[in-house]
Formats: structure tokens, sequence, C-alpha cells
């Protein structure tokens, strides 16, 4: 195992040398989380910008349980949808997608559900929590847009207006009395209840799609985890199961992680200039 740790403000060549070794070699699969998209104006979870974090996050057994609860979830979630729908891939997203497009990354596996992967144009992509663009309805399991419920929510609630921090999951923090009032809308097609097509927490990741994400894991050449602290399961039994069938992994994160000991190598450094910089050195830009 090889540790190397990267500053913000020089990059160690032996660090950097040895990840575009690994990743020049193919067969890549991509484990990205939250700090990916930070530098998209998403916050993280437990990086430095996560640190801001005020609001505990929706369960399913709240969600599902208590009508006010959906209420204060749907009107903090059409206030933060504003900024992660206007989110756009940065850097590090792009050059994801462009060694994806030279050959080198055969799969991505990612926690977020912003979308950006695709928005950068990359392919071969596995929400293992969903995305946010989407709505489903908890009866008729019927798809939208959620753009659709967007305007939905805007047409029922014309005089209403609030503002509040952004959490990572794509919702605000919004007080009481900016709740209160808050009209929600139900599935236009059997008048269920609607939900972000998103997993909450107490919710489980449909087993298909776990097996889809070991199967993509357990058929790549190297594994490269890229802002994921891994401090819980949902992402970890990836990187253990690579450790397991002795898969080399590298990770490229701004702080420690859960999976540091299994790394091969381990970079703390900005996701953007580090993949640009990797992308680039291998001729994938």
């Amino acid at each position: 195992m090889g540790v190397v740790t990267q500053s913000t403000t020089e990059a160690p060549l032996a660090g950097t040398a040895a990840l575009a070794d690994l990743v020049g070699r193919g067969g890549v699969a991509v484990l990205s989380g939250a700090g990916l998209s930070t530098e998209s104006g998403i916050p993280d979870y437990r990086g430095p910008t996560g640190r801001a974090r005020r609001a505990e996050p929706m369960t399913y057994q709240r969600f599902v349980g208590s009508a006010e609860a959906r209420r204060r979830y749907w009107a903090r979630s059409h206030v933060g949808w504003r900024q992660i729908g206007q989110a756009r891939p940065n850097a590090g997203h792009q050059a994801v997608a462009a060694l994806e497009r030279h050959g080198l990354v055969t799969g991505i596996v990612t926690q977020n559900v912003d979308g950006l992967h695709q928005a950068a144009g990359a392919r071969q992509v596995i929400e293992l929590h969903g995305g946010l663009d989407r709505v489903v309805c908890l009866s008729c399991r019927e798809r939208s847009s959620r753009a659709e419920l967007d305007h939905r929510l805007r047409e029922a609630n014309p005089d209403w207006a609030a503002t509040g921090l952004i959490n990572p999951d794509g919702d605000a923090v919004l007080t009481d009395e900016q709740v209160a009032g808050f009209r929600v809308v139900d599935c236009t097609g059997c008048g269920g209840l609607l939900k972000p097509d998103v997993i909450f927490f107490g919710e489980n990741v449909p087993r298909p799609r776990v097996e889809e994400c070991f199967a993509t894991v357990t058929a790549a050449r190297a594994l490269l985890v890229l802002g994921s602290s891994l401090v819980i399961k949902s992402g970890l039994r990836f990187v253990a199961r690579a450790a397991a069938l002795g898969i080399p992994i590298a990770i490229v994160n701004q702080g420690p992680t859960g999976g540091d000991t299994h790394a091969t190598l381990a970079l703390d450094a900005p996701l953007g200039p580090t993949l640009t910089g990797l992308a680039g050195h291998l001729g994938a830009q």
C-alpha cells in the first residue's frame, strides 16, 4: 500500500504518476461520491462544505407516515431544486467522461443524485441512490420528470417563496414558519403520494441495482474512488469487494476515508484539478 498526500498548491510527482500509471492501463471502474460535485456548488456530507449542514435527512418511514413530514420535505426540496437543477458539471465530471470516451473507464457507480456525470457526457453510469431529476408515485410506480413537478408546485404555491441553506441531498434548511402553507401535489394518474426517485435513509437500494454495481467492480482491472469519505457501508462495500479480489484501488478525496487501509494509492487532493491533469496526461481531453 502506498498512501500519498497531495496539497492543494503542490502536486507530488510520485502520487500523480502512480495514479496515471494505474488508470492508464484501462479497465477502470469509478466509484464517485458527494465530494466530486462540490466544485459544481453542491455541498457534500462530511468534507469542508458539509460542515455547514444543519438539517437531519428525511427518512423513508417519516416521509410515508406523516403528511406534515411530506409537506416539510417538499417545501425544502422545492427550494433546493433551484440550485441542484441549475448545477453544471465541473472539471472533475468532464475529466471522468473524457476518460470513459478514451476507453479507460469502463463503468461509473455514483452515490450522487445530481445527474452531473450524465450531463458531462458519461454513458455507463449506475445511480446507486437514484436521481433527483425524477419523481415516482408510491402507488402506481409511474415515473415523471422533476421539471414537471416543479412546474406543478409553482402553480400550486403562486405566492409562496423561501430561501435557505442548501443540503447535499437537494433540500434546503427552512423554518416551520417558512414551511407553513406550502401545498403538496399528488400523482396526476392515481392520486398517490409522490416521492423523489432517490433512496431515503431507512430505505433499501433495489437488490438488482446493487448486484449491477458489484458486477461493474468485479469486472474491473482497477477501482478509482472519487470524492467519497467511505464512512457508510453503501460505498465501502464496493471497495471491500475490490480489495478481497485483489483489484488495485486508488482514492482521490479531500480528507481521509474509510477505505484508505484498502488503497493501493490514496491522494488527498482537490478533484477538479487532479482529474483534469490526469486526463490531460493520458491524452483523454
